[in-house]
Formats: C-alpha cells, sequence, structure tokens
C-alpha cells in the first residue's frame, strides 16, 4: 500500500511540475501577445493622431455644427435612459457610460481629438436608439430590401380603411350614409406599436418597417380603432304634393381607442409604460410629423384622418351652406381651419377651385402643373370630361392636397372624389394637374 501511495505521489507530483511548465509558458506567450499589441496599438494611436490632425485642420469650421449635434444626442440619451429605466442593470450602465462619454466630448473637441471621439459616439448612440423604442424614428425605409416607409404603410392601412367602410355601405341600400368619428392619430398608433413592440418580452426591433413588422402595427391600428353601424328609418310626413316617404339612413361611427386605453387593453409592464410616456410628449410631435408626414405634417395629418368620410358632412356646413355642394374645397379649407392656418394666413378660406387658386397667385405661392409638389401643397386639377366638367377649359375643377411624392408619383388626399375623402395617385406633371397652391407653412 506504501508502494503505491509513493506512485501516486510521484505521478501528483510530476503532474504539477507539468502544469507549472505549461503555465510559465501561457504566461510568456500571453506576455509576448500583449507586447505586440501594445505596440501595434501605439502604432495606430500615432497614425491616429496624424489623421486627427488632419481632419481638424480641415473641419474647423463645423465644430459648432457638431457641438449642436452633441447637444442633440445627450438630450436623445436622457430620453433613452428615462424609457429604459427598468431595463436590465446592463443597458442602464451603457447610457449612463455614453451620457458620462458626451460629457467628455467638449473637452476633446477643445484638444483636437473630436473627430474620432464624434465618429465613434454617434455610432454607439445610433446603435443604443436603434435597439429602443426610440428607433421607430429611423424607420425611413432604407433599412432592408422588403421594408416600407412610414408614409408607405399609413397609404397602406388608409386604404384598407376605406375598403371596410365602403364594404359596410355596400352591406345594403340606404338613401343616406353618415359617418360619425375619426380613426387614432397616426402618432398615437405608431407610439403605442413602438412601445408595445420594442419594449416587449421578445425585444423587437422598430427600425425596419419590413413584411412582419408592418402587420403587428397594423393590428395595433385594428386594435385602436373600434368601427359600429346602425340602421335607422326616418319617416317624412306628406307635404303639399309631396307624399310621405321613408328615408332609410345607414350610420357608421368610428370610435378610436386612446393611447391610455391600450395600456390596459395590452396590459403593458412597467417599461412599456414608461416607453408610451417618452413618445408621447409635446417635445416629440414635431418628430412625429416629419417621420410620418413631412415637414407640413399637420394638415396631412388631418386630411388622413377624414380618408372614409362620404357625403362632404360636416365640411360644406361648416363653411356654411345649408345643404351639400359641391365640397372639394370645403374639405380643404376645413382641414385647414383644423390646423389653425386660416387665422394665420397661410391658406384662405375658399369654396371654389377659382378662388382659391387666384389666392395663391396673387402672392406669388403659385406651381405650374409640371412642377414637383411638396407634402402639404394643394393641387388644382382640370379636368377632361370627367363628370359634370365638360372637356378642358383652362379653368379649375377640383382640388385636394398633396401627402407625399414618391418616385415620380404625386399621392394625395381629396374631398368628394366621388363624393367620399379618398387618397388619390398621379403622375408628376399628369396633363389634367393644372397646377399647385404653395402654403407658406414655416
Amino acid at each position: 500500500m506504501r508502494d503505491g501511495g509513493r506512485t501516486i505521489i510521484k505521478t501528483a507530483r510530476s503532474g504539477r511540475k507539468t502544469t507549472e511548465r505549461t503555465a510559465r509558458q501561457t504566461i510568456k506567450t500571453a506576455e509576448r501577445s500583449s507586447r505586440k499589441v501594445i505596440k501595434t496599438t501605439q502604432r495606430t494611436a500615432k497614425t491616429a493622431q496624424q489623421t486627427v490632425k488632419t481632419a481638424q485642420r480641415s473641419a474647423q469650421a463645423t465644430v459648432k455644427a457638431t457641438q449642436r449635434a452633441v447637444q442633440t444626442a445627450r438630450a436623445t440619451a436622457k430620453a433613452a435612459a428615462v424609457t429604459a429605466k427598468a431595463t436590465a442593470k446592463a443597458t442602464v450602465a451603457a447610457i449612463k457610460a455614453a451620457i458620462a462619454a458626451m460629457q467628455e466630448l467638449i473637452a476633446a473637441i477643445a484638444a483636437g481629438g473630436w473627430v474620432v471621439i464624434v465618429v465613434v459616439l454617434v455610432i454607439c448612440m445610433i446603435g443604443l436608439l436603434i435597439a429602443s423604442p426610440f428607433g421607430i424614428f429611423f424607420s425611413d425605409g432604407g433599412g432592408s430590401p422588403d421594408a416600407a416607409s412610414p408614409t408607405a404603410v399609413i397609404a397602406q392601412i388608409n386604404s384598407e380603411y376605406a375598403d371596410r367602410l365602403s364594404a359596410l355601405q355596400a352591406g345594403g341600400t340606404y338613401d343616406r350614409v353618415e359617418i360619425q368619428g375619426r380613426p387614432p392619430s397616426w402618432a398615437d398608433v405608431f407610439a403605442v406599436f413602438a412601445a408595445k413592440t420594442a419594449s416587449g418580452s421578445d425585444g423587437a426591433s422598430v427600425a425596419v418597417l419590413d413584411t412582419a413588422t408592418v402587420e403587428k402595427l397594423r393590428t395595433v391600428f385594428w386594435d385602436m380603432t373600434k368601427i359600429t353601424t346602425a340602421e335607422t328609418e326616418v319617416e317624412y310626413p306628406a307635404e303639399g304634393e309631396t307624399e310621405a316617404w321613408t328615408e332609410k339612413v345607414l350610420t357608421i361611427t368610428v370610435t378610436p381607442r386612446t393611447p391610455d386605453d391600450m395600456r390596459v387593453f395590452y396590459a403593458f409592464t412597467d417599461q412599456q409604460n414608461a416607453a408610451l410616456d417618452e413618445l408621447l410628449t409635446a417635445a416629440t410631435r414635431d418628430m412625429w410629423n416629419t417621420l410620418l408626414y413631412g415637414s407640413s405634417g399637420e394638415i396631412v395629418a388631418v386630411a388622413l384622418s377624414q380618408v372614409g368620410n362620404v357625403g362632404g358632412q360636416p365640411y360644406w356646413s361648416w363653411y356654411g351652406f345649408n345643404s351639400r355642394v359641391e365640397w372639394c374645397a370645403c374639405f380643404v379649407s376645413w382641414c385647414a381651419n383644423e390646423c389653425g392656418y386660416i387665422d394665420a394666413g397661410v391658406i384662405p378660406k375658399f369654396a371654389g377651385c377659382t378662388g382659391g387658386s387666384n389666392w395663391f397667385k396673387d402672392r406669388g405661392q403659385w406651381q405650374d402643373g409640371d412642377y414637383e409638389p411638396r407634402p402639404g401643397d394643394l393641387i388644382f386639377f382640370d379636368w377632361n370630361e370627367k363628370g359634370g366638367s365638360g372637356p378642358q377649359d383652362d379653368v379649375p375643377d377640383h382640388v385636394g392636397i398633396v401627402e407625399r411624392v414618391e418616385n415620380g408619383v404625386v399621392y394625395t388626399v381629396e374631398g368628394n372624389s366621388g363624393d367620399s375623402c379618398r387618397q388619390r395617385s398621379y403622375s408628376v406633371g399628369h396633363y389634367e394637374i393644372w397646377g399647385y397652391g404653395c402654403p407658406i407653412y414655416n
């Protein structure tokens, strides 16, 4: 037993020596590798310093712009930190580190090393934001081959909404159809969608609106849009030579669910609620308008919210008419009034296309039909044998609001298009486009 014990002890000692030799060799190898890395890093640092000096000389004029960008990044990081307060400690630490790095940025700029730092910082901040609910503000449609822009997605879902209203009207024979209410604002829909999706348990990205992500957004829209119908019969007594008659009326009521409704509907977590709060602050309103509708977003947003209206009520009655009139101009005026543009003198109150177009011409805010318009411009048409318009006669017959322009196509929102509010599209320079009134929004 002792011989056996000695053998075991010797074997153990031999193994221990082998392990020690291996460890020493590993340490030496690591030391050599470290020295090589240090030398490589030193050479890289020298090269970076030379690059910084060259870039500093050529970019001194951009320092002020960079400082403004830093201030914006700091504010954005603060918002991101608030939305992420319930996330893992690692995420919070990353946000704090980003803020700390920005605090050192001004000093780095003064020392001449701002170029490299700015590049690194911006990359880090963009990555952080894209992974958060604020990634929705990066969803411009360019992140994936099958990605769509927010405006294209809005147009698609609005078209589906209009089709659903049309199907309800086609379900029976009615003398009159009334549509009351409106769907939720698209800013509310996108905010609920972003908070639900990016702050959910799976933490899915909202920065790219691909097919699967758009389907999630569509679900949120319909969850937030409640549509009910009611049929009534109105009895009218005989009057003079007119016999008594019955009017069959279909009333379609559209009720939007609010973001607060959706917190309960989706059973939001504290993290999702915090994200939704930040996405709906007053400070983000301009960001939503720019993302969803462009710089003239407010009037486009109002116009889109009316898609599906039939008969032009309340537009012509708001204008002052006691019964239905051709209401395309009333619709445009009503949208402008909702935004405060009539009182501000940005857009006139007009019920006739000729008067509206002359207002813009008199102020030098007119463009001919071959112009490529901007969102929020007013588009005037001279129809060729459409409805009762007769042949083209250089007199405007119809007016709408430009929603957007993409790939040589003008997308519009028009009232009194087949007696309803609809989205339409035309090629830029289409022969029936008479011209554009170009409001000065800013």
